[in-house]
């Protein structure tokens, strides 16, 4: 049989992993591989290249993915029309038995309509946020919560050596699973997730108690998706939106640098890790994690079990529907939220 595979939405550690494990796997059992280039786009404009052992060796330590990615919406309003039928004529032409997608809500939401149109795909869960349902982990998220830990501890040492508070922004556009992991892997002596929208003066309070008991710094970990109450503080509206309707997000560390630093006369100091956490050489667990998701994938779609998405759930890999995993995000377990509340303040 021939498969192709394509990696779509942002990068991160571990998809070269996850495309070795689907080639090593495929051509074992005796099957074709090709790669499309640049997500969706390189599958509507037929942009492929071939998989084989030579073009794969090396790669599982690479960070990124050797086919590149975008964000790439077939089923927007650009696309209306004639990007289903193009991604049709190119799996006809080249002869391909079926598609495996790795990506996150996005690049799987476009699989799961593709699945729904009767094309065949079998899915890879890949997203830092690890906001994907039906899947206790995803690709990415073990080595983005190392690097912001690893981050947040650096800049421990900097806090206290200046008696500041320092807000730490990390990525989490819908749910917080960066921000908690890495708060409580690093100390974190606030933390402020998409899924409970926070009161500026409860944080600065917290920040107080921590100066009146001794305590010269504190530690804001923020996720970049977090929200204030409503009528509390300002921040910014009208950013620019993906071909998916989702605003470029970032900034609100800078709001709060400035606000703490305004009602609290605390010296703050923001850093913001953005990109960094998508990038470099993916942890031993995702690295692990991919090539169980790749083999999984491949097998799936040559026994013609389409429509699914492979999953991780407690130690075994499954299968799942796409239509299941992407019924709703996978937000913060509210008593993880609350251990970490525990050393708030």
């Amino acid at each position: 049989m021939r498969f192709a595979i394509l990696t779509g939405g942002g990068d991160c550690p571990g998809l070269n992993a996850a495309i070795r494990a689907v080639v090593r796997r495929g051509l074992r059992d005796g099957h074709e591989l090709l790669g499309f280039r640049y997500g969706w786009a390189g599958v509507m404009e037929g942009d492929l290249m071939p998989l084989t052992m030579q073009s794969t060796a090396g790669i599982l330590l690479r960070g990124g993915t050797i086919l590149g990615t975008s964000r790439t919406n077939p089923f927007s309003a650009q696309n209306a029309g004639h990007g289903l039928q193009a991604i049709r004529q190119t799996l006809e032409h080249h002869r391909i038995d079926a598609l495996i997608a790795i990506g996150g809500e996005d690049t799987l939401g476009v699989a799961l309509k593709l699945h729904q149109a009767e094309v065949p795909v079998v899915g890879i869960p890949k997203t830092i946020d690890n906001d994907l349902g039906e899947t206790d982990a995803t690709i990415g998220f073990n080595t983005a919560v190392q690097i912001a830990a690893d981050a947040i501890d650096r800049i421990h040492t900097t806090a206290e050596s200046h008696n500041r508070v320092m807000v730490v922004e990390v990525m989490g556009r819908h749910a917080g699973w960066i921000a908690t992991h890495a708060g409580i892997a690093s100390g974190g002596d606030a933390i402020l997730i998409p899924e409970r929208p926070f009161d500026i003066e409860d944080v600065c309070s917290h920040l107080r108690r921590r100066h009146q008991r001794g305590r010269s710094f504190s530690i804001v970990v923020v996720a970049e998706g977090a929200k204030p109450r409503q009528g509390t503080i300002e921040t910014r509206v009208g950013a620019a939106q993906d071909a998916f309707g989702h605003e470029r997000l970032g900034g609100i560390g800078v709001v709060l640098e400035h606000e703490i630093e305004h009602r609290t006369g605390y010296e703050t100091r923001v850093t913001i890790l953005g990109h960094v956490q998508r990038g470099g050489v993916p942890t031993a667990f995702d690295r692990v994690l991919a090539t169980r998701f790749g083999v999984a994938a491949i097998d799936a779609a040559a026994q013609g079990r389409l429509g699914s998405m492979v999953s991780l759930q407690g130690t075994r890999i499954v299968e799942v529907s796409l239509r299941d995993a992407l019924r709703e995000p996978k937000l913060v377990d509210p008593s993880l939220y609350e251990t970490a509340a525990t050393f708030f303040g």
